[in-house]
């Protein structure tokens, strides 16, 4: 397999691939579509040498699978073929690149559990598992947003459309209906999803996701008008998502999963990694919030994945 070969091949590529072909071979990739704009931001601006470039590159590659550690190979034999050969990439009788066998085809079709799985897992873990309704009543919602053309060419994501459609299709076979947005500004970003907050079908669902694809730094998602060193930065700060669907503007969506899944680069030199399943926060301000029925914590039930750390 050629990210076997890629691994054999990882010193002498670290050691030996000069400054321009590496960025020769990230523009290339990303052609490819085997990175996005965030990854090969990514390569150059969290490493500052060299090595250290190389070195982020081919491991983010070859981790990708054989199919894209193929594409990188082809490129470096086009790129440089003095590396290609010092590497030992080129193809012998005996090398996975000459197998005859084709590679079993995946499915892109989510395969949804057995009803057997589901009841067992519920009678055995039901305390610790948010309840699912039933399919026949229940109206799943996500909301889905993409910027993809900004005012600055230069912040292009190319790509995006693939990752829009792939996620749409992901959270379609998943039982949501998708509310979609594209190239929005940052005021456009908090009136959508303040506006999908609102949404009456909440009512009768048992869980969402938000979805946000864009350029991004610390603390903050990137409207299609930002422009460096404007004083009035066309941001979405990403607190907001939590403050319109926590349970006193959205009480809707109380004891139910929310999910929020972001794609932007973070900036900052932070280094940390915020998973987490409540919306950080001092941990001695439980911040509880009384409401007509019972006293809840004002934001809760949340999961939080990001693309990147800071940096």
């Amino acid at each position: 397999m050629a990210d076997k070969l890629l691994s054999k091949a990882r010193k002498t590529f670290i050691d030996s691939v000069t400054k321009p072909v590496i960025k020769q071979l990230l523009d290339d990739l990303l052609e490819d579509k085997v990175l996005n704009d965030e990854e090969t931001e990514s390569v150059t601006e969290e490493n500052s040498t060299r090595a250290e470039q190389a070195r982020c590159l081919i491991d983010m590659v070859r981790k990708k699978g054989s199919k894209a550690s193929d594409k990188m190979i082809a490129r470096v034999q086009e790129r440089d073929p003095g590396l290609y050969d010092k590497m030992g990439l080129a193809p012998t009788p005996s090398s996975p690149q000459l197998s005859q066998q084709e590679e079993q085809p995946v499915s892109s079709v989510l395969t949804p559990s057995t009803n057997d799985f589901k009841k067992d897992i519920l009678q055995r873990k039901g305390s610790e598992i948010y309840p699912p309704m039933d399919k026949s009543g229940r109206k799943r919602l996500a909301l889905l947003i993409n910027n993809v053309e900004f005012d600055d060419k230069n912040m292009l994501r190319r790509g995006a459309e693939k990752d829009e459609e792939n996620m749409e299709r992901l959270l379609r076979d998943l039982g949501y209906d998708v509310v979609k947005h594209r190239n929005l500004s940052g005021q456009e970003m908090d009136e959508a999803v303040k506006a999908f907050s609102k949404r009456e079908e909440h009512l009768l669902s048992d869980s969402v996701f938000v979805v946000m694809m864009s350029h991004g730094e610390l603390g903050a998602i990137m409207g299609v008008h930002y422009k460096k060193g404007d004083p009035n930065l066309d941001i979405f700060p990403i607190n907001n998502i939590f403050t319109h669907l926590n349970t006193e503007n959205c009480k809707a969506l109380i004891n139910k999963p929310k999910v929020i899944l972001i794609q932007a680069c973070r900036g900052g030199k932070d280094g940390s990694v915020w998973v987490s399943d409540a919306v950080p926060g001092s941990s001695l301000d439980l911040g509880l919030e009384s409401d007509s029925f019972r006293r809840e914590h004002k934001e809760k039930d949340f999961i939080s994945l990001l693309s990147c750390t800071p940096g």
